[in-house]
Parts: C-alpha cells; structure tokens; sequence
C-alpha cells in the first residue's frame, strides 16, 4: 500500500524557505519504499515544485489524506488535522513560553509531535539538524556586518563589500565572492588600527565548522589561545592575512578548587564546580563567534560587565560577536533579543544599557538571526534531507494507533515524541508545569 506524506510550506517569516526532503530524496523514497511525497505550493521554496513534479511528487494545497506531515519551524494552530502525527523544530523542550499554546492546540486535537531536536543516538547526538549551514551563514553575515561598521568609524579596509547570505545564489557564489576580498587581504593588507585582525570561535562542533570553512576562503592563520595571550614577536607577524583561533572548553573554565585538573566529562556533570574564565581573551579579538550549546547551568562567556569595563575609554578592540548559537542573555548576556534576516544586526550600546539597530553605538554588534540556515536554502535543505530521508520509511510506516508502550519506532525516534494521541509522553511529563500559564 502507498504511503503518503505531506510536506508543509513554510510561512514562520518571509525568508523562510527551506523545505525537509529535497526533491531526489522524494524521488527515492517513492522508488524504493512506495512512499508518494505531497507537497502544499510554494513559489519561495528552495526547491521549485516543477523540480518535486518531475520525480512524481503532487501539489495539493490540502494535506488531509496525509498522516504524517513533516516541516521545519513551528506551525500555526489552525493548521493541525485531528490525529496527525507532524515532525518539526516545535522548540518546547524548554517550556518555551511562546509555543505553549500550540503545544496545548496539539493536546487537544489528539496529535503526535515529534521533536527533530530530540532525535538523538544514545550518547545524546543529534542526528538531524542544520548546524553547519547556521555556522556557514553565521559566519557570512558577520563579515557583512564587520565591513559595515568599519566603514561607518571611517576605516577603510578589504572587507567592506562582502555582502549578507541571503543576497547570494549559494555558497560557492558566496566563497568566490569572498575570495576575492581574500585577494584585497594579500595586496593590500589590514589597516594599522585593525590588526591584528582576530576571530575567536568558541566552540568547535558542526556550527563552528560551518563558520570556520567561510573564514578560511580568506587568507588566516591559526593560533592557540595561549599564543592569543602570550604573543612572540612572531605571532602577528604578517597583515597580509587574518588570525582566528577556536576555544574549547578548557579555554572557558577552570576548576574552582585550585590545584584541581580540567575533566571535560566532569564539566559537563558538575558545571557548579568550575569558574568561567573567558573573559581573560575577549580584549583581544577583534570579532567572536559563539558556536556552542549554553545552558543557565554554565558560566557565560561575555558579561555585560565584561562589556562595559571593554568600552569605558572607548578603546575597544571587539567589534562584532556573531552569535550564532542566539541564546536570548545566554552565554552572551548582551544578545538582549533574537533578530531576523531583515534586520540581523544590532549594537548593545553601553552608554544606554539597550540594543539599538545598526551598526553605530558604544558597543559591539551583535548578530543574532535564529534561523541563519535559511540564508542559504538550498544547501540547508539538501543536507537536512540526508539526514532525515534514511529515518522516514519507519516513521510514515508506524502504527500510530497502538497505545504508546507498543509504539514500534527504534529509540532514537521514540525518546523525540513528545506528545503521543494528544497527551505528553513519560519522558515530558515536565511540560504540564509550563502549560499551566497558557
């Protein structure tokens, strides 16, 4: 018996255009698991739907003969069908205020959620997501943004010019483009003022990577933190290129109790335990990226104290902190609000306490769009696509009316349902609390 499966458009913001399964997946799946894919119209998407049709996709506005319904960011409540089962980037793991009611509209209407997030193997790794295209676009945009706030202090340099992600057909358009500045970097080289030119990463996972692979277009040289710290005469010798150097996590903290040894296992466990000392190499970047995962159990990485004490004699060297990673007064307490690609860049002016869009202020600049992948669709979604197309024979050929024990999904899919024929599953009992205020 064919299967059917719905693809949902996606309408969260304007430049939103990523879809789940590229089309030569949908192709696949009809070919080799009798699994027919339909997809609701849309102009916007990364993927034309002539280019679905021609692996024998349907269009249909409706998705109602679908049970499983797969898309990317959160969906309104009135679109959810009774007894559906949808997967997507829901982001209520965390009680996050915002989504509750729609949590609660899946309550009601007896639906299955299940959490692209919560896709995990047993030692906790995601095994679907968009981290590398969030560092690759992050990254883009940070060097945008650079170029526009040394051309508002008036410096000219061989940055300014690299334009926003989403103004690019793709990333290797994106690198070439790049390059070229890369080339202006070797001829002409970084202004007195500027260099050393310092990129700091922290983090070095699959958001780092991404950011990491645009950097290196440019002409960089790597050095360690310490070498950050304790410079030879050597160690910035050139301007003919820029500098970056990635953190981890025995660069951010230290033990507490002195003498104590750094265990990263023990870190993560006991984060109570150790001292955030970050802090120590923010004075000497010129733009940081934070790519990592944060939680309040966690010392931050950048203070607003930090911030303030850094801009007090308006000296400082920091100009930018692309924060990819987008924790709203998380491990950078200064990003105070997520932004969008419209509008990505604000500055937290230290005079005043607030953010005010642009580039121009008493501060660094903050980028914080948190959806970045979006800036670059249609590689996003292809990758995605390679992740999630291998899963989705087991998931659109469950029987989604057995009780839940009797479920039959491998683990790694059954731990993401969070909601299972309208009620909250063991696992995410928790929820109810967070419920309770909507």
């Amino acid at each position: 018996m064919t299967l059917r499966i719905g693809l949902r458009r996606e309408d969260k913001n304007e430049w939103e255009r990523r879809v789940p399964l590229s089309p030569s997946d949908t192709g696949a799946l009809k070919r080799e698991h009798d699994i027919q894919s339909v997809l609701q119209p849309f102009p916007k998407r990364a993927f034309h739907d002539a280019e679905f049709q021609a692996v024998g996709a349907e269009i249909d506005e409706k998705l109602s003969d679908c049970s499983v319904i797969f898309g990317i960011k959160e969906m309104p409540n009135e679109f959810f069908l009774e007894g559906r089962t949808y997967l997507f980037f829901a982001h209520v793991i965390k009680g996050q205020h915002y989504n509750m009611p729609m949590l609660r509209i899946l309550l009601e209407t007896g639906c299955n959620l299940i959490e692209y997030e919560r896709i995990v193997d047993d030692s906790g790794r995601r095994l679907v997501y968009f981290g590398k295209e969030a560092g690759q676009a992050g990254m883009i945009d940070t060097l945008w943004a650079l170029g526009r706030r040394l051309e508002a202090e008036g410096i000219d340099n061989p940055i300014t010019g690299i334009r926003q992600a989403i103004e690019y057909r793709g990333l290797e358009l994106v690198k070439e483009a790049i390059g070229q500045h890369g080339k202006r970097v070797e001829t002409d080289g970084i202004p007195d003022e500027l260099h050393p030119m310092v990129f700091g990463f922290a983090g070095y996972g699959n958001i780092s990577s991404g950011a990491q692979e645009v950097l290196d277009v440019l002409p960089v040289i790597e050095i360690s933190p310490d070498e950050l710290l304790n410079p030879t005469a050597d160690t910035f010798s050139s301007n003919k290129c820029l500098y970056k150097v990635v953190f981890k996590e025995e660069h951010m903290v230290e033990p507490a109790v002195e003498g104590s040894q750094f265990e990263l296992l023990d870190y993560y466990d006991n984060p109570e335990k150790y001292n955030g000392v970050f802090a120590q190499y923010v004075p000497h970047l010129t733009v940081l990226m934070n790519c990592i995962y944060w939680s309040d159990r966690y010392p931050r990485l950048v203070t607003k104290e930090l911030i303030h004490e850094m801009y007090s004699n308006n000296g400082a060297k920091l100009r930018i902190i692309g924060d990819i990673s987008c924790d709203v007064e998380g491990a950078i307490e200064i990003t105070m609000r997520a932004t969008d690609s419209g509008n990505p860049v604000y500055v937290y002016d230290t005079n005043k306490d607030e953010t005010v869009d642009g580039v121009e202020g008493n501060g660094p600049v903050i980028l914080a769009v948190d959806n970045l992948p979006a800036e670059l669709p249609r590689e996003a979604s292809a990758n995605f696509s390679t992740l999630l197309s291998p899963l989705v024979p087991t998931i659109a050929g469950a029987d989604y009316t057995v009780k839940f024990d009797a479920l039959d999904l491998p683990p790694e899919i059954k731990r993401a349902v969070i909601c299972y024929h309208g009620k909250l599953t063991p696992e995410y009992k928790y929820l109810k609390d967070h419920l309770l205020n909507y």
